[in-house]
């Protein structure tokens, strides 16, 4: 069972990002002290009026505070990259971090993001899966030839290999079955998206599993992203976090993100995020376990407009709830 930092690196419009940075460090290094197994970051683009860090140099500079830790994107927008620049990148955070990092990769959805690289939405699928075969041979093969649909490699191989035999384990985000599917045949885990219910998981998982027996695969693990916060009181801890939230998830649907805010709050929020005190979130990690099989816990506890002092408390309250 393990615990793991999805880290925040987005900030409401008129916010000093620059003086924020030094608490994104802090909040790394609490982790790490507290025994986080891993440190994932998000990634987009055209986020305004939004203020969103870019993720390869965040992670690189925040990769510092996190040894010992998996670091990776939680994740990268793949079908909208090159395999190679993404391969190549890989490989060198692979050695920056001696052999720990894993590559998040997911689809995508954000129609301003696929319109300004000139990418179609319906190419996404094809994308991802030639990019992933793609990047596993450049991981492990010294000369590559590639003629796909997308991409070409002719007799050539990258510069550096990750530090990890076959390259960086690749989780693969996905909500529909389909997506799901997909993630069972050629990822290395499938990793649960913090905005799904409780419910909705539980049949996934059940497609994820037909799927893997299907392939003859086993994963080594099921991580699964939660919004997580744990306050003081179990009282206070929703009302505590309820602005960053709500802000965060209505940036979600005017980014086209489908069943964000489309009921109460208080009702999208049960089984769906683990918030309140120590104990409460215990109970539901436990019953989040034995409901899925999960194993990997990777919480974010921070959104835009919540202080620093919440975020380290319910980093350092949420190490003692897995320690």
């Amino acid at each position: 069972m393990k615990v793991g930092l999805f880290i925040s690196t987005q900030f409401q419009p008129g916010e000093s990002v620059a003086g924020r940075v030094p608490d994104l460090l802090a909040q790394v290094r609490t982790a790490r002290d507290a025994g986080f197994a891993s440190l994932l970051l998000p990634h987009h683009y055209l986020t305004a009026p939004m203020q969103m860090l870019q993720i390869a140099p965040a992670m690189a500079y925040l990769m510092r505070e996190a040894e010992g830790m998996l670091v990776g994107p939680g994740i990268v927008i793949l079908p909208l990259l090159n395999p190679v620049h993404v391969a190549e990148e890989a490989a060198t955070f692979d050695v920056l971090s001696g052999g720990n990092y894993v590559l998040g990769v997911g689809l995508g959805y954000r129609d301003p993001e696929f319109d300004a690289f000139g990418i179609p939405l319906g190419e996404r699928a094809a994308r991802f899966s030639e990019s992933i075969g793609l990047m596993r041979r450049l991981w492990t093969e010294d000369r590559v030839t590639h003629a796909g649909k997308f991409f070409q490699v002719k007799d050539a191989g990258i510069g550096l290999k990750p530090v990890r035999p076959g390259g960086p384990p690749i989780w693969i985000a996905a909500q529909a079955d389909p997506a799901i599917r997909r993630a069972a045949r050629i990822g290395d885990a499938w990793l649960i998206v913090p905005s799904a219910s409780l419910g909705e998981i539980g049949r996934q998982v059940a497609t994820y599993r037909a799927a893997l027996a299907e392939a003859g695969r086993t994963p080594a693990c099921l991580p699964i992203e939660r919004e997580c916060y744990v306050g003081a009181s179990h009282k206070t801890a929703l009302e505590e976090c309820r602005g960053p939230l709500e802000y965060k998830y209505a940036a979600y649907a005017s980014w086209g993100l489908g069943g964000s805010t489309q009921m109460p709050f208080d009702q999208f929020v049960r089984d769906r995020f683990i918030i309140g005190d120590a104990a409460f979130v215990k109970d539901e990690v436990a019953r989040y376990q034995a409901a899925l099989g999960a194993d990997h816990f990777v919480m974010r506890v921070q959104w835009p407009g919540l202080s620093q002092e919440q975020a380290l408390g319910s980093i350092r309250r949420l190490g003692q709830v897995f320690a």
